[in-house]
């Protein structure tokens, strides 16, 4: 009987800590919007893309029932911290600043920030180039966070709750440039209607910084267990050809980085 009491009380401690042992699955965090080649929804509105296969890669690899919850890109941070989600797995990007409230795994990409802007126009993508120009980025990101450090001065900075807005409002005229993974912002560029209006103008100077030294899953600072098998995983994929295998379905070169 002692030992029942013992073993029950053992579980509602658990169960009070909110832990990742305590749950049945993971629930992996992401803004449900068209972010390609890293998500996209077909028809029946599941998501697929680069990023999605690599979370199914890494999930499996750590033996972990991974289930894809979507929130919005500025509430992924207080849903981690509240225990709606246990990791954020989003093209979230490794900085100081979220680390003062979030942990991350190691990376498991990295790729250059870039600047697109209307074709026929020449300008670099620095602050003498943008000077009296409106750019656009994703709120809440590190992009965001970018322009205002080194852009306020020189140009006008519009916010969109998306990465496709801020897209749309360039081929439209509506703004004169727009920052953003350069993955990203290529893809945006092969489409029909990115050739049309834009081009790249070339890539930002590194901030360490503001933009850290690559893309993790954000996780909550006390699920250390997590974060264990969730880096294990990231370095088998890599050794056992798994990312390699789902890269090259998408891009020609290695997005892991340096």
């Amino acid at each position: 009987m002692k030992m029942i009491a013992r073993l029950a009380a053992a579980a509602a401690l658990l169960a009070a800590s909110g832990g990742f042992a305590s749950a049945q699955t993971v629930k992996v965090g992401f803004s449900p919007e068209a972010y390609p080649p890293f998500w996209s929804a077909d028809a029946s509105g599941k998501w697929g893309g680069w990023e999605v296969e690599i979370i199914d890669a890494i999930c499996t690899e750590a033996k972990l029932t991974c289930e894809l919850t979507p929130i919005p890109w500025d509430g992924l941070i207080p849903a981690l911290t509240t225990k709606k989600i246990d990791a954020i797995m989003n093209s979230m990007s490794i900085t100081d600043e979220r680390k003062k409230t979030i942990d991350f795994s190691d990376k498991y990409y990295n790729t250059p920030t870039a600047v697109i802007g209307p074709k026929g126009e020449s300008f670099t993508a620095d602050p003498a180039g943008l000077k009296g120009k409106i750019i656009g980025v994703q709120v809440s990101t590190t992009h965001s966070a970018y322009v205002k450090k080194h852009f306020t001065e020189a140009a006008e900075i519009k916010e969109y709750q998306t990465q496709d807005e801020a897209n749309q409002d360039l081929a439209a005229g509506r703004i004169d440039a727009t920052q953003a993974d350069a993955i990203a912002l290529d893809a945006f560029l092969k489409s029909e209607q990115g050739q049309a209006c834009c081009d790249l103008k070339g890539n930002v100077a590194e901030d360490l910084e503001i933009l850290g030294p690559g893309v993790g899953a954000g996780l909550r600072k006390e699920d250390t267990e997590l974060k264990d098998k969730l880096n294990a995983a990231i370095k088998a994929i890599r050794d056992n050809g798994k990312y390699a295998e789902i890269t090259k379905k998408y891009f020609d070169f290695d997005v892991y980085g340096g």
